[in-house]
């Protein structure tokens, strides 16, 4: 079984802001999918099972705030008897232009505090694919502000032919 975590904020405010591009990935690809998310409180997750190439994987968007996101990844990991070797991470990173992807095995968390927990409770050898939120607005903003802003009109109209990039990626990475 493989797990495929896409981070990002709860609530409605956070809903299309940058953090959140992980859990915008993954809902595009459950609505592809056709499958709906079920609640999972005592993980504090939200989990969709799905079929990729003939073998179970679960979709998760952890429900705990972004920098908190390793302890929920660990707990659903650990029920299933899930192995590091199968776990991608899906995250924002504004040090990509918008619309980059980077895809790597391993590695250090690169500034990103989500990232950063699910390290500390797997190592560095977890499977990222990194979002690309990156652009000038960045600089006047500062980083918090800008992670936590919404995407901009231009970067929305382009979400349509980035996200079926981002699932086929995701689906190879696996």
């Amino acid at each position: 079984m493989k797990l495929v975590v896409g981070l990002g904020n709860p609530g409605a405010k956070y809903l299309w802001t940058r953090h959140n591009f992980g859990f915008i990935a993954l809902d595009f690809w459950a609505i592809l999918l056709g499958v709906k998310w079920q609640d999972k409180p005592k993980w504090q997750a939200q989990i969709a099972e799905v079929e990729i190439a003939d073998e179970k994987a679960l979709l998760v968007k952890p429900q705990a705030f972004y920098n908190d996101s390793g302890e929920v990844v660990q707990q659903v990991a650990n029920f299933y008897k899930i192995p590091t070797s199968d776990i991608l991470v899906v995250c924002d990173d504004f040090n990509l232009p918008f619309g980059e992807l980077r895809y790597r095995t391993d590695g250090s968390a690169g500034g990103n505090n989500g990232l950063s927990s699910i390290i500390s409770h797997f190592g560095e050898n977890v499977k990222r694919l990194r979002l690309g939120t990156g652009n000038d607005m960045r600089a006047k903003m500062g980083d918090t502000d800008f992670v936590l802003g919404q995407f901009t009109e231009a970067e929305k109209a382009e979400l349509p032919d980035l996200l079926p990039k981002i699932i086929a990626k995701i689906a190879e990475s696996l």
